[in-house]
């Protein structure tokens, strides 16, 4: 039944052949990759005019020479992530620059920041989009977190489907975002133009308010640079992309770039010149619809497709964590599962814990976007400042041809990004100093996962030098026995065919009187195999059987004899049989797996109804 849902849900499986068929267009990779970034202009400009609000209405003039700050730092993050891909083609972005050019820990740092950050994309991206649809609908608001968690699903079941699918399906709502945006910002220049939007609703550019001071501008600048979040996830899935991979992953940075200047651009100077306000339970973007078009069927249109990107801008995350998660497992630093392809050619392990993860987070921070931004944007510029710095160190090494521009690009970058991160950390500290504990701790993670898989690979090396392992000179069986039963008598005609040295049948009652009757019955059955019983008043088979097992073991060792323990099992036809039953050989298997120098084995014996 499982299979079938499974099948269900996500598909036939495909072989590994059809991976090419996998691979991404450049219109699609536009939709796949680019909507976390397109999406983030729905709340980045609105993150300036919260910080602005605090001084007065008067002061949102600034919001335009602070976009202008934040456009320059885009064109510095696209020029210099386009040196990433071409220097990078295999993908891993900050991580693999960082790691290669700083060190390891540098690019751990890095890659921590960013499998949280994609984390951070999808809770952040949704709770958005939930944002949209209850301004739209406020009797709504009560079920954001249900409402989140329901899309989080969808998102991660259209994801295990693979990469293909699931780009066919986001390349209409982001297009059709795109429109809707353009419709909406040229409408309203339009009506700017024409006079139909009152003067007094905004103040003049250079008009003096009180309170403004260099922190605060910086602190907005800081804000509004949320909106550059999901630059850096092309340069982390360029193995996505159709070949020449690099070649296309640069043309789709060039046009994300193009696209998120005008629309960030368009959405401020709209909330400036309309006098848009920020509003708890209304967006800003919901508000300047409202204004250009009326409460019509072009509003709804403009809240429908922002809600819809806004969710399924959560993919971004859902392309870039998986292939992320891919370069640390393969230098050693989480679990080696995220390197496995799934059913349909994607990596499986790594979809499925970042849904589960972010739905954890959603829960965790009530789906609140504003809760949520700060984090999520300090974790993308820690790896944009390092990223930058590895670029910078890679040019001063190795001084290529026309190195000095490259390194003046990312100098800029580099610095800016600093900048930034300094900025959240001081303007922000109550709502980002998660960051401070999360980060060492994931560092100890992967420290401690790299550590033991080294450790494993030094045991599991065979070198010439080591001593030759002691001959096996015999066998000595331990075979549990619950009853005289078709299973026992499986498990014993197995016991005989191995030829060991000695088989002994172990018996533990709980009742005092039960010895002597099932001694007598062995003796009908099995007079040559020799029984041991081994009363238990505590009622516990692991304990005594186990203090048995290590006797024998003990003595067997003196001899170079190998103990093996049979455990016989019976496999009832239906697997929903097995609640029935009290599952005492897999708590024997559990228990004995971790004895050393004792083997075990299964024997099973299926029911036939």
């Amino acid at each position: 039944m499982m299979s079938s849902v499974k099948r269900f849900l996500i598909g036939r499986p495909l072989k590994s052949d059809q991976l090419g068929e996998q691979k991404l267009n450049k219109t699609k990779a536009l939709a796949i990759l680019s909507s976390d970034a397109l999406s983030s202009v729905a709340y980045g400009p609105e993150q300036i005019l919260l910080v602005l609000i605090t001084i007065s209405a008067a002061a949102f003039w600034y919001s335009i020479p602070i976009a202008v700050g934040v456009l320059v730092l885009l064109l510095a993050l696209i020029l210099s992530y386009r040196q990433i891909i071409f220097a990078y083609p295999q993908g891993g972005g900050a991580y693999v620059v960082s790691k290669e050019n700083l060190g390891k820990y540098p690019g751990l740092v890095a890659g921590g920041s960013l499998l949280v950050d994609y984390i951070l994309t999808v809770a952040v991206s949704v709770s958005a989009g939930t944002d949209a649809i209850t301004s739209a609908f406020p009797s709504l608001h009560p079920y954001n977190v249900i409402i989140a968690i329901i899309f989080v699903l969808l998102i991660t079941t259209l994801n295990l489907r693979g990469v293909t699918e699931s780009a066919s399906f986001l390349a209409y709502p982001v297009y059709l975002f795109v429109l809707a945006m353009f419709i909406m910002i040229g409408l309203g220049l339009f009506n700017i133009v024409t006079g139909n939007v009152p003067a007094e609703l905004h103040t003049s550019l250079g008009t003096p308010v009180a309170g403004v001071s260099l922190f605060l501008l910086l602190r907005a600048f800081s804000s509004g640079s949320s909106a550059l979040t999901g630059v850096e996830a092309i340069s982390n899935a360029i193995p996505n992309f159709r070949a020449p991979a690099p070649n296309n992953a640069a043309k789709t940075l060039a046009a994300m770039g193009i696209l998120l200047a005008l629309l960030f651009s368009g959405i401020v100077f709209l909330a400036y010149y309309y006098g848009i306000a920020p509003r708890e339970e209304v967006t800003v973007v919901s508000d300047i619809a409202e204004q250009v078009f009326g409460r019509n069927f072009m509003y709804f249109f403009v809240q429908g497709t922002t809600a819809l990107i806004l969710v399924l801008a959560a993919n971004t995350g859902y392309s870039a964590f998986p292939l992320l998660a891919v370069n640390l497992a393969k230098d050693k630093f989480i679990p080696r599962m995220f390197t496995v392809r799934g059913d349909r050619l994607g990596y499986s392990n790594g979809i499925l814990s970042l849904g589960i993860l972010s739905i954890i987070l959603i829960i965790a921070f009530e789906g609140r976007t504003e809760h949520l931004i700060p984090l999520y944007a300090v974790g993308v510029f820690i790896p944009f400042t390092l990223s930058q710095t590895g670029m910078m160190v890679k040019w001063i090494r190795h001084k290529p041809e026309g190195w000095l521009p490259k390194l003046i690009i990312n100098t800029i970058g580099a610095l800016i990004s600093f900048i930034v991160t300094i900025m959240f950390f001081l303007t922000k500290f109550p709502q980002i100093w998660p960051v401070l504990v999360f980060l060492p701790l994931i560092i100890l993670f992967f420290y401690r996962i790299h550590k033991h898989y080294e450790s494993v690979a030094d045991q599991l090396r065979i070198t010439t030098c080591g001593e030759p392992p002691l001959a096996i000179e015999g066998n000595i069986i331990i075979l549990p026995v619950a009853g005289i039963t078709h299973v026992v008598e499986n498990s014993l005609r197995y016991a005989k065919s191995l030829g060991a040295e000695q088989i002994i049948a172990v018996h533990i009652p709980f009742e005092r009187e039960d010895d002597a009757i099932f001694e007598e019955k062995w003796k009908k059955f099995h007079p040559e195999v020799r029984l041991v019983t081994l009363y238990s008043p505590y009622r516990s088979i692991i304990h005594p059987l186990t203090k048995f097992i290590d006797t024998v073991q003990r003595k067997a060792s003196e001899s170079n004899y190998q103990v093996t323990v049979i455990v016989p099992q019976f496999i009832p036809k239906k697997g929903w049989h097995n609640i029935l039953h009290n599952q005492s050989s897999l708590l024997i298997r559990a228990h004995l797996l971790y004895r050393r120098n004792v083997i075990i084995t299964t024997v099973p014996y299926h029911l036939k109804k």
